[in-house]
């Protein structure tokens, strides 16, 4: 079970992180080409700046899940690294399930707010107001799935 749990991990990160990178790539030309028409041509692309502020929140969730996988999200262990190898994994663990615990907050409460917001439109393009918070539930999903990848290994374990 490991295995399968860290090769779907692995391929959503992967995913993610080439999502990311065209993502952050169109925000850069939209966002260039927005100024460029504003100040050169004196001419708005008047639904850049909506689909930037979007896509820029899709990059927040989906790198902060990309960040998680990576273990690369900041932290405190001066107390951890002083304690016992089996105590440092039982800690590790704790802390793995309460953020599972959040992640899973994340894709209820997630989806149920893009029900909740689905009849009301974005005011340039008219997409309904789900579809932008669907990165929620999203990201709550790889977050929950390399937590479990992490815990099978920190049980297992491995020190990937």
């Amino acid at each position: 079970m490991g295995n399968a749990v860290r090769g779907v991990s692995d391929g959503a990160g992967r995913l993610t992180e080439g999502l990311l990178f065209l993502v952050t790539g169109a925000v850069v030309l939209l966002i260039g080409a927005q100024v460029v028409f504003r100040y050169a041509l004196n001419h708005s692309i008047f639904w850049a700046e909506e689909v930037g502020r979007i896509l820029l929140v899709w990059i927040t969730f989906l790198g902060a899940s990309a960040a998680f996988k990576r273990k690369a999200h900041m932290g405190v262990d001066l107390f951890v690294q002083r304690l016992s190898p089996s105590t440092r994994k039982f800690c590790r663990c704790c802390v793995l399930l309460a953020a599972s615990s959040f992640f899973a907050v994340l894709v209820v409460y997630g989806w149920l707010y893009c029900g909740f917001v689905s009849s009301q439109k974005t005011p340039a393009l008219g997409i309904p107001m789900g579809i932008p918070f669907a990165v929620l539930p999203v990201s709550g999903l790889l977050f929950l799935l390399h937590a479990c990848d992490q815990l099978v290994d920190e049980l297992a374990g491995g020190k990937n």
